[in-house]
């Protein structure tokens, strides 16, 4: 898999995001990491302190090339199929996007109390490191 997915894995929002991604992607492409297992954040020198900023998406060929926040979740989409079609139109809009990273911000920056916190991090079936089955 040559993405890892960096989440909140105690937010509902993120990790109904995670679930949903999941059963799209079945481990393809995406592996992921909760914000909350700091051990294996260590190996891509992020810190949870660092997650706090939004989610991370890092391509596991090439470390150097990360995103985060919005961007990450444009560049996961465009990841999916038709999604550089979705996300070329949409970053086309310069005010549709200011206002898709604004929404983004206020969400990250409240995601508990919009959405709520788990009493569990919530894990994926597609951990990283973990080597998915093709179906």
């Amino acid at each position: 898999m040559p993405y890892v997915v960096i989440y909140d894995g105690k937010c509902n929002l993120c990790s109904n995001f995670v679930g949903l991604l999941e059963k799209f992607d079945r481990g393809n492409q995406f592996s992921y990491i909760p914000m909350q297992d700091e051990a294996t954040l260590a190996q891509f020198e992020v810190t949870a302190a660092d997650c706090e900023m939004g989610m991370i998406l890092i391509n596991t060929n090439d470390r150097d090339r990360k995103w985060q926040g919005s961007e990450a979740a444009e560049e996961i989409v465009k990841l999916l199929p038709m999604g550089k079609m979705f996300i070329a139109a949409y970053r086309a809009m310069s005010p549709i996007k200011a206002i898709g990273d604004a929404t983004y911000i206020q969400v990250r920056d409240n995601r508990y109390k919009l959405f709520g916190k788990r009493d569990r991090t919530y894990h994926t079936a597609y951990p990283f490191g973990c080597k998915a089955s093709k179906k």
